[in-house]
């Protein structure tokens, strides 16, 4: 099935796997976020990260010594995604999820614009209207289809920390196009955890020195291994692989589709599934990527 699938079509599914993983980081993310110093987390996480992914770079024989020209290139998207990811923890510890989640909603956008900046993209009417729909049916999601709930909302200090990762996160979607330079996914992917470990090391070096690493509790490293080998490495890979296929607006517009896969790890969890009105908002989201999968001509 898949071999008969198109570049588009693939980048497409790469994506729908990528924000069902992104969203049980999420899930388990909060219930570790206050254990462990977010660089501390993050480093291991990139450690263990860069072993898989560079095991399955080996594999592949496609290691080229020029894979590794203009190195620079890897710390700028190592940086953009170790910052995205410590902030993202830093905000998780103050930060209600619902809030969060709907700071998060905005990336597609901010990507859309990156994505025009660096590559001079350009966002139609068409997708326009998908990535509005799409937001609104995230945030309808998020607040439980509560407008009460979405009055109240008031941006603290968690959610600024988590603004500014998700600035770094849409940054980074058409930063990979324009710094790739025919390199595989999975060893550009490799390059750039290695880039953002050694960032993370550097600039971690008193949190990582300072945790109590026997002491944590069996949470914080369930999350850890789960954020390393799912959200980490797996959706590395499927983010450089659509962002080679599809536009930044349409790689990112995925992410609204986070909080009902989120919905879906509840349930799966055992907290209940979401009332008839929040399946309203699922259903704008699914209506969005109906449009964006649709070609433009």
């Amino acid at each position: 099935m898949a071999g008969n699938m198109s570049g588009v079509a693939r980048g497409h599914l790469a994506m729908l796997t990528f924000s069902a993983l992104v969203a049980g980081s999420f899930s388990l993310g909060s219930l570790a976020a206050n254990e462990i110093a977010p660089t501390a987390l993050n480093a291991v996480r990139f450690l263990i990260a860069s072993v898989v992914i560079g095991c399955a770079a080996w594999a592949s024989r496609r290691m080229a010594r020029s894979a590794f020209q203009a190195p620079w290139r890897y710390l700028v998207l190592g940086g953009l995604f170790a910052a995205y990811f410590v902030l993202m923890f830093e905000g998780l510890k103050t930060a209600a999820p619902v809030s969060t989640a709907a700071v998060f909603t905005l990336t597609p956008l901010m990507s859309a614009g990156f994505g025009w900046i660096l590559l001079r993209q350009v966002t139609t009417k068409r997708m326009a209207v998908a990535l509005t729909i799409g937001a609104a049916g995230a945030v309808w999601v998020i607040f439980r289809a509560d407008l009460a709930a979405l009055v109240r909302f008031r941006v603290g200090q968690g959610e600024i920390y988590y603004f500014f990762g998700c600035i770094a996160h849409a940054a980074y979607t058409p930063m990979v196009r324009k710094l790739n330079r025919g390199e595989a996914p999975v060893v550009f992917t490799f390059g750039m955890l290695l880039a953002g470990l050694f960032l993370l090391t550097v600039y971690g070096w008193g949190d990582i020195r300072a945790t109590d690493w026997a002491g944590l509790p069996t949470i914080v490293w369930i999350t850890v291994v789960y954020l390393s080998i799912f959200a980490s490495a797996a959706t590395f890979v499927l983010l450089q692989f659509a962002t080679l296929q599809l536009p930044s607006a349409k790689v990112m517009a995925y992410t609204y589709l986070v909080p009902s896969w989120v919905a879906l790890w509840e349930i799966g969890l055992g907290h209940g599934a979401p009332n008839v009105l929040v399946l309203a908002g699922v259903a704008l989201t699914v209506v969005a990527l109906l449009l964006l999968l649709r070609n433009e001509h």
